[in-house]
């Protein structure tokens, strides 16, 4: 019988939030709630034909691949993801496909944003660390930071910066917004106003990074970016940890040279138990929630099902890598 392993179900609702039954008929499914470390990983999978990961909580290196023999497809939830070796994975003649939910089928454009706002909340209003002390049997300590007249600087005015340009104005912001290839009439279409990046980082009282993860985006924003901001401003990241210098921003929280930061994503995922922002009392901190809802986890174990269920048909859907299907004899 075929075996599937769906990795990284931290909530454990792979199962529930999609129809895997016709799965199950021709294939055994075990899922993995918890990370599988580096040391786990080839351990846990060997025994797998089919691997489901999520966007890229799981990395499958082209060492790690080279030791799972029983290895034939991959599914990821976005074409994108960087976590995955596909020229090893074909070479080896494992299909990389892409679980894609029905076109019909609800969708959560806004969860990042939204979520990206709860945190900002959350950070200048010290609403985490308020919520503990009140449950230790302790009463308010801190002073909360009130956004409207303030600027919020975005660092990536695309889908996501957009709509956060849109929730500043509603909380009475002004807002000024910075991407290598922003101009000023696309800034202007947003209605917020287009400016350097250094000005961005000079004159913000909050900042917020909505960028992707590439070559040329990591480190974006470094020392420099970060010594050049207020005392009393915060940092907010909700897109990638690679893209902010996390030595750079240690040190800053550290230091207090800046007030504080809400953080969503780290270089390292899970956050291990012993990194030094664990330590830091002026940082609010989520396990990467920004886009983990459940209509987005609906889609994603939707299309993961169906992709699955296509392979054991014998007709594998959205391959992202083509040139495995001739290594794997498909016509």
């Amino acid at each position: 019988m075929v075996s599937v392993a769906i990795i990284d179900d931290y909530a454990g609702a792979a199962l529930t939030l999609a129809d895997w039954a016709p799965v199950a008929r021709q294939a055994k499914i075990q899922v993995f709630t918890h990370h599988l470390s580096d040391r786990e990983i080839v351990a846990a999978l060997q025994p797998f034909e089919i691997v489901c990961t999520l966007r890229e909580r799981s990395s499958l290196s082209s060492q790690t691949l080279a030791q799972l023999p029983n290895l034939k497809m991959i599914v990821v939830t976005d074409a994108r993801v960087g976590t995955i070796d596909q020229p090893a994975a074909t070479a080896r003649g494992i299909l990389v496909c892409e679980g894609k939910a029905p076109e019909d089928m609800p969708a959560a454009p806004t969860a990042t944003a939204e979520f990206a706002w709860g945190l900002i909340l959350a950070t200048v209003r010290h609403i985490p660390e308020e919520s503990q002390r009140l449950q230790r049997g302790d009463w308010q300590r801190t002073l909360g930071y009130v956004v409207a007249g303030r600027t919020l600087g975005i660092v990536g005015l695309g889908r996501i910066g957009t709509r956060m340009a849109h929730y500043a104005r509603a909380f009475d912001m002004q807002v000024l917004a910075w991407s290598q290839n922003l101009t000023e009439a696309a800034a202007a279409k947003a209605g917020v106003k287009r400016v350097e990046k250094g000005f961005l980082f000079q004159n913000s009282d909050i900042v917020t990074v909505h960028y992707v993860l590439s070559g040329r985006s990591r480190g974006l924003v470094g020392s420099a970016e970060i010594t050049a901001m207020k005392p009393a401003a915060y940092l907010i990241n909700t897109s990638r940890g690679a893209v902010v210098d996390e030595t750079a921003l240690i040190a800053a929280l550290r230091e207090k040279r800046i007030a504080g930061a809400g953080l969503d994503v780290f270089d390292q995922e899970p956050l291990p138990q012993d990194h030094p922002l664990r330590a830091l009392g002026n940082v609010t901190m989520t396990p990467h929630l920004g886009f983990v809802t459940e209509v987005g986890m609906r889609r994603f174990y939707t299309g993961a099902a169906l992709a699955v269920g296509a392979y054991l048909q014998g007709s594998p859907v959205n391959v992202l890598n083509p040139e495995a299907l001739a290594r794997r004899g498909y016509s």
